[in-house]
């Protein structure tokens, strides 16, 4: 609990440094790598380089200067290859603190991206036949790679990513606007989306399939997200939410309790890839050291699968 305490500590204290101006940096701050649980490469499961050049120029339109654009070459047939601008990682702006506190949102999707994001999107492409002819919603997406994973390499026939933050849908929006041709017959549309506001009536029981990735660690939304989950999919044995997120102490298992308590069955599956699990066993045993501090409670996604329980 001491060594949590003292991580946590240390991650706000580069946070107020990110927000201060470079002059006022200090010596003797605390390293990013001696306390971060993210690391560049993840899993490496879907390789993703800097997009440069005119292509980039025309989608980067940030005055701020704070956006990139990634290239994810998506593991498929036909390497397709998805244009996604984004924040720069790790930095911050005021107004990023005005919208969480006006939202009661995090900014974490913002500011990066988190492994349990490419795992998502890897095993999604890998099980495209969940998706086939289905409607789906991503549900707290980030930047939504998993989202437009699914909408470029499975046949679903909606896809809509959702985050709560109005800043990261204004990024969606302009990435699902800058990728249609991936997405062939593919609907593909964008949408804000707060847990714990009234849910629009069209949406309710109208998805067949809901993805999230890294979605429980704040238990005060647990309630409003399980609950959100039973009345968003369809009222059949066949529809499923798809969640990928390691432990983080409790959190998952306390999420697990709402979903319960909701009436919802689930299933959690910690061995669900073989890939991703060799990849688990050589970071646990040290075989690969390229991902410092590496923690299987923090750092290794499980699956949890949630579906409507009882006749239909």
């Amino acid at each position: 609990m001491e060594s949590s305490k003292s991580s946590a500590s240390l991650r706000w204290k580069i946070l107020r440094r990110s927000l201060r101006p470079p002059s006022s940096s200090l010596s003797g701050q605390p390293c990013t790598e001696n306390v971060s649980r993210r690391t560049s490469t993840g899993f490496n499961l879907i390789n993703c380089r800097v997009l440069e050049g005119q292509l980039a120029e025309s989608l980067l339109i940030s005055p701020s200067g704070n956006d990139i654009c990634i290239a994810y070459n998506l593991p498929i047939g036909n390497d397709k290859e998805l244009n996604l601008v984004q924040r720069r990682e790790d930095t911050i702006e005021l107004n990023d603190f005005e919208a969480s506190t006006k939202y009661n949102i995090d900014t974490t999707g913002l500011v990066c991206r988190w492994p349990s994001e490419d795992v998502l999107a890897y095993y999604c492409i890998n099980h495209a036949n969940i998706f086939r002819s289905k409607r789906v919603l991503e549900l707290g997406s980030g930047y939504g790679l998993a989202g437009f994973a699914i909408a470029a390499c499975t046949d679903a026939s909606e896809v809509i990513i959702s985050d709560g933050n109005p800043q990261v849908i204004d990024y969606i929006q302009r990435n699902v606007d800058n990728n249609r041709e991936l997405f062939g017959d593919t609907k593909v549309k964008s949408m804000i989306l707060h847990w714990d506001q009234e849910i629009m009536l069209e949406l309710e029981n109208s998805f067949d399939v809901i993805v999230a990735s890294d979605c429980t660690f704040f238990k005060e939304f647990h309630e409003s997200l399980a609950r959100v989950v039973k009345r968003l999919l369809k009222q059949s044995k066949a529809s499923e939410a798809i969640f990928l997120g390691p432990k983080r102490g409790d959190s998952l298992h306390k999420f697990i309790e709402r979903t319960r308590e909701t009436g919802l069955n689930y299933e959690l599956i910690e061995h669900y890839d073989d890939l991703i699990w060799s990849s688990h066993q050589k970071f646990l045993g040290g075989k690969d050291a390229s991902w410092p501090n590496y923690d299987a409670e923090h750092c290794y996604p499980l699956l949890l699968r949630i579906s409507i329980s009882g006749p239909v």
